[in-house]
C-alpha cells in the first residue's frame, strides 16, 4: 500500500476515536499486551517519561523532548491527536517518523491487526514503540492518549510518571468528579517510580498521595517546589503550570537517572520548543493586522484560562471561529465565552463534529449570536475579511477546528 492508501486502512477499518468517540474506547489492556508481546515488547527496551493529565500533558511533552535535545539526547516523542500528517504523532528529535517506516509497519503486520481486532490507537503505539526501539533513541517522552490506568501506553516502566492536572472532560469514560478522574489518570503511577503532579486540588491530591503511598513511589507537587521562571516560545498563559511540571520533572531526572540536563539546557530548550519539536497550535499567531490566534483549548479547564489571556488582549471588535465536537458538554463550556463577540459557527470535518447550525442554537441561549458556515475554511476566510485591523480573531473550540487552518 502507498502512505495515503495505509493511511485510509489505518483511519477506515478499525475504531479510531478521533474520528468516531465513543465506540473507539477500549477499557480493556489486553490487546495492547498482545501485541507487545508479538512485536517482541519494544516497550520493555525503551527508557521513558510518561505523561498524564487533563491538559497540558502535550506542551509538557514537547518541552521535555526539547531540553533533553538541548542536552543531547536522541528523543522519542510520541503524542496524540495530530493536527495534520498522522506522523506528527512519532518524532525523534522533531523529525516526524518516515512514510516508508509507516507503510512498512502496517503491511507487514496488517493481518495480525485484522486477526486480533487491534484499535487505531494501539496499532499506533505498537508502531513508535517498534520505531523508537529499532532507531535506538536514548529516551522517549510517552503522552497518555486518554486516562492513564487503561490506556494503551501504560504498559511502560516510566523513569517518572507526571500528571499535568485534572479537569472535567471525557466525562463519559473518566467519570463525572476530579476525585474519579484523578484516579484513572494516576493508574500511570508505577511501584518505587517518582511521580511529578503539576497542580493539584483539594478534591485530587489525597487520590494522588493516596495513591503514590500505595505504590510506594515519591510524590513531587511542582507548584509548591518550583519558583524558578524561564521563557519559552509557547507563550499561552496556561504555559506557566507546565513550564514549572516540566522544570520538577527535570529535577527528578537529574537527581535519580542519567539523563542529565543543566540550567543552560533549560533555557534554551523551554525557548525553543516550536522549533526543536515542531508543535503547532498553542496559543499560535498566525496573523498580526487584526490579530489571529488559535488554541487547540476545548474544555473548561483549558478554555477558561484562554478565553481570559483573550480578554487582556487590545481590541476594537472580538471574533470567534468556533466549532467543536459533538460529545461536548456544551452547557458547562458555553457560559464561558464572551457575549460581545460575532460568532462564525462551524463544523469540523470529522465524523464527530457537531453541526454548525446545532451549535448556533444551543448557544443563542448564552447570548453568543453569528452565523452558521459550512466549513471551518469558510468561516475562517469570513472572519478575515470582516474583521477590522484592530480587531481580534479567536479560531478554536477544538483541536479539529485549529487542524483545519494550520
Amino acid at each position: 500500500m502507498t502512505y495515503s492508501e495505509t493511511l485510509n486502512w489505518l483511519f477506515n477499518q478499525l475504531p479510531m476515536y478521533q474520528l468516531q468517540g465513543a465506540s473507539a474506547y477500549k477499557k480493556d489492556l489486553t490487546n495492547v499486551h498482545v501485541l507487545m508481546d508479538y512485536l517482541g515488547h519494544p516497550e520493555s527496551q525503551l527508557q521513558c517519561i510518561h505523561v498524564a493529565g487533563t491538559n497540558g500533558k502535550g506542551s509538557c511533552s514537547h518541552m521535555l523532548a526539547s531540553v533533553l535535545q538541548e542536552a543531547g539526547f536522541k528523543v522519542g516523542l510520541y503524542t496524540s491527536p495530530h493536527l495534520k500528517d498522522f506522523r506528527e504523532r512519532i518524532k525523534i528529535n522533531g523529525q516526524m517518523v518516515s512514510e516508508a517506516f509507516v507503510c512498512d509497519f502496517v503491511n507487514q503486520h496488517q493481518s495480525f491487526f485484522e486477526a486480533n481486532d487491534m484499535s487505531f490507537f494501539e496499532m499506533s503505539v505498537g508502531l513508535a514503540f517498534d520505531y523508537f526501539t529499532k532507531e535506538k533513541i536514548d529516551i522517549a517522552i510517552i503522552e497518555v492518549g486518554m486516562g492513564g490506568r487503561l490506556d494503551a501506553t501504560n504498559i511502560i516502566s516510566p523513569l517518572v510518571s507526571v500528571i499535568t492536572n485534572i479537569g472535567l472532560d471525557h466525562t463519559q469514560f473518566l467519570g463525572n468528579t476530579l476525585t474519579a478522574i484523578a484516579a484513572e489518570k494516576a493508574g500511570i503511577i508505577k511501584s518505587n517510580t517518582p511521580v511529578v503532579i503539576g497542580e493539584y486540588t483539594s478534591e485530587t491530591q489525597p487520590v494522588f498521595l493516596a495513591t503514590a503511598k500505595a505504590n510506594q513511589s515519591p510524590v513531587y507537587f511542582a507548584s509548591d517546589l518550583i519558583a524558578t521562571a524561564y521563557p519559552s516560545d509557547l507563550i499561552g498563559d496556561y504555559q506557566i503550570h507546565n513550564k514549572k511540571t516540566v522544570l520538577q520533572t527535570l529535577t527528578v531526572l537529574n537527581q535519580q537517572t542519567n539523563f542529565k540536563t543543566t540550567e543552560k539546557d533549560w533555557e534554551k530548550g523551554l525557548a525553543q520548543v516550536v522549533k526543536n519539536t515542531g508543535l503547532e497550535g498553542r496559543w499560535q499567531q498566525l496573523g498580526a493586522a487584526p490579530k489571529i490566534i488559535c488554541d487547540t483549548a476545548h474544555n473548561t479547564h483549558g478554555l477558561s484560562i484562554v478565553l481570559n489571556q483573550i480578554q487582556k488582549e487590545p481590541f476594537d471588535q472580538l471574533h470567534f471561529v468556533f466549532g467543536v465536537v459533538n460529545d461536548k458538554d456544551l452547557d458547562e463550556v458555553l457560559p464561558l465565552f464572551p457575549k460581545n463577540a460575532i460568532y462564525y459557527f462551524c463544523k469540523p470535518n470529522i465524523p464527530r463534529g457537531l453541526e454548525a447550525a446545532i451549535l448556533a442554537q444551543k448557544a443563542t441561549p448564552f447570548g453568543l449570536n453569528g452565523k452558521i458556515y459550512n466549513s471551518v475554511s469558510a468561516a475562517y476566510e469570513k472572519a478575515k475579511q470582516n474583521a477590522q485591523p484592530t480587531d481580534f480573531i479567536y479560531v478554536g473550540g477544538s483541536t479539529f477546528v485549529v487542524a483545519e487552518i494550520l
